[in-house]
Formats: C-alpha cells, sequence, structure tokens
C-alpha cells in the first residue's frame, strides 16, 4: 500500500500523539485535550474559511452549543454516555445552524464576518443573561461521562484525561480528519473551491452556490459542537466566555497561524497555539500581547502559516537537489 507525502506525515503525527503519554508528565498529556477539541472546531471552521472563503467572526458560538449541550443532555437529562452527548450536541447545532446560515450566507466578506459575529453576540447574551436557564456567568457544570459504555471510576480526573479520554479524544480527531477529507476531495468539496475562487463563475456552471454555502455552514457547526463538547467535558464547566467574541478570533487567529489553506494548517495551528500559550502564560502576564506579535509576524513574513512555510521549504529543497 502506498501514501502520499501527507499521509505519511499524518500517520507520523498520530504516532507521535499515541507515544506521547508513555514519556510525556500527565500535566502535558492532559493539555492535548483541549487540542484536540479546537482541531475538531478548526477542521470545520476551515471548510467555511479556508473551502468556501467564508470568514466567521461568532463561530464560537458552536462551541458554546457543544459546551452546553453536554451539561444539559449529561447533567440534567443525566445521559452519561459521551458517544450519545457527541450525536445529540452535533446534530442539535446544525439543526440551530440552519436558520443562521440561512441568513449570513446570503452574504460574504466583512458582511458574513460581522452578521456571523452578531448571532454569536446574541447568544453570548442570551447565556449570559438568562441566569435561571443557563447559570448566567456561573455557566453549567459539566458532570465526567463514561466513554464507550466504561466508566473508569478509579482514574482520578488528571489519570482519566492523560489516559482514556486522550486515547478517546485521539481517535476522534483521526476520525473527524478522515472525514473531512473525504469531503473536501468529493464534488462537494471542489464545489466550495469553485465557489471561493469565482461564486459567479460557479453560478454559471450549475453549482447552487448558497445551499452550498449553507451546506457547508452546517456541517461546521457540527464540528464546532464536538469541539465545544471536548472542551466543556475537559473543564468541567461550560462558560459564557467559550462564545465571547474573543473565542472565535482565536479560532481565526488559530487557522492564520498554522495556514488555512493547508488541510492540516489549521491543526498545526491548534496544537502551536495551545502549547505557545500555555508556556507564554507561565512566563509573563503580557502573554497576549507576545502572541499578538507571533500573528503579526506570521501574517506579514509567512502568509501561508506554518504549514505553508514547511511546504515552501521542501519545494526549495526539492528544486536544490533536482
Amino acid at each position: 500500500m502506498k501514501f502520499s507525502g501527507a499521509g505519511l506525515v499524518a500517520i507520523l503525527g498520530i504516532a507521535l500523539l499515541g507515544l506521547l503519554p508513555l514519556v510525556a508528565p500527565p500535566y502535558y498529556v492532559s493539555l492535548m485535550v483541549p487540542f484536540f477539541g479546537y482541531a475538531i472546531a478548526l477542521l470545520g471552521f476551515n471548510l467555511l474559511f479556508g473551502y468556501t472563503g467564508l470568514l466567521s467572526f461568532g463561530h464560537a458560538m458552536f462551541l458554546g452549543f457543544g459546551a452546553y449541550g453536554a451539561a444539559i443532555v449529561a447533567g440534567v437529562l443525566g445521559i452519561k454516555s459521551f458517544e450519545a452527548v457527541i450525536v445529540v450536541v452535533a446534530l442539535a447545532s446544525m439543526l440551530a445552524a440552519l436558520p443562521i446560515g440561512y441568513f449570513c450566507v446570503r452574504y460574504t466578506g466583512i458582511f458574513f464576518g460581522m452578521l456571523t459575529l452578531a448571532f454569536g453576540m446574541l447568544f453570548h447574551s442570551f447565556l449570559f443573561k438568562f441566569y435561571h436557564l443557563t447559570g448566567g456567568d456561573s455557566g453549567m457544570r459539566v458532570p465526567r461521562m463514561n466513554i464507550l459504555g466504561l466508566e473508569f471510576a478509579k482514574y482520578n480526573k488528571i489519570e482519566f484525561l492523560s489516559g482514556p479520554f486522550y486515547y478517546y479524544c485521539l481517535a476522534l480527531l483521526v476520525l473527524a480528519g478522515l472525514l473531512m477529507w473525504r469531503l473536501v476531495h468529493s464534488p462537494f468539496g471542489l464545489h466550495l473551491k469553485t465557489i471561493r475562487d469565482n461564486a459567479r463563475k460557479a453560478e454559471y456552471l450549475g453549482v447552487h452556490v448558497h445551499r452550498c454555502r449553507l451546506a457547508a455552514f452546517v456541517i461546521s457547526a457540527g464540528f464546532g459542537a464536538i469541539g465545544g463538547a471536548i472542551l466543556g467535558f475537559r473543564i468541567g464547566l461550560a462558560d459564557p466566555e467559550l462564545v465571547y467574541w474573543t473565542q472565535s478570533g482565536q479560532l481565526v487567529f488559530m487557522a492564520v497561524l498554522g495556514g488555512f489553506s493547508n488541510f492540516f494548517g489549521p491543526i498545526i495551528g491548534a496544537l502551536t497555539y495551545t502549547l505557545l500559550q500555555d508556556q507564554l502564560q507561565s512566563l509573563t502576564q503580557y502573554w497576549r500581547f507576545v502572541l499578538g506579535a507571533v500573528l503579526a509576524l506570521i501574517v506579514i513574513g509567512f502568509p501561508s502559516g506554518i504549514a505553508g512555510l514547511v511546504t515552501g521549504l521542501r519545494a526549495r529543497m526539492q528544486r536544490g537537489a533536482a
């Protein structure tokens, strides 16, 4: 069986992540759980941004759908199966994304971005003000759940996050990556890229532009909700800050940092951001300033992000060897 260069890189990355719990302290292993959540959410975000050309400034609302959905399904309804929670929050988020996307995808550029930001802030205000339903600024507790029908009761929280749940999230990321890879390399994915490059020409070719944009919006919402459920499970809380506009900006930051024009770019961005943020927070209280400077340097010097930089270096080495 032959693998492409991208396939070999993916297999190597999965193998390294699989070995991490064997060589790294539990703290750094559990630190990878939010990376998995953001990486899955960014796969969906990049379907909208990198492949369809629609930059959402309010995409964190779907993280909130996932986290609050997990709190309601597991905490209020008492369904403690994480698989059931994932299915429910993904479907609920996609259902909610239908009317939101219907209005948003009628616009492009800054108008689309500002409209998604408006919906995101409306949802944040709802979570913040309706205290009797959402817990207001205190949020809602996300209880510990079973995975694959197993409770893992003998594990404390750190052991659970850095052991069974770590591998569970790794498997989820692999499945989500395979699904998204198949999606963007299907005729539907080609339609999205055509719409991104020239919507008018795509329409002349018979592509249903609004339907395809809406489908991409709804699918990205499902991925966002799964990522949000993982983030809520990790900290045990669904907090309104998770859907604040700064969180949406963080998703954009990760996508740009890793390179939104590359399939693996957002995943690389999520990993780099998670590690960079952790290290900077331990070094200085001005870590946001440093992150902003890093983003400015990336945008100015390497507009294709880290993935684009690596691809460019490899192409230069191949030309030099030829």
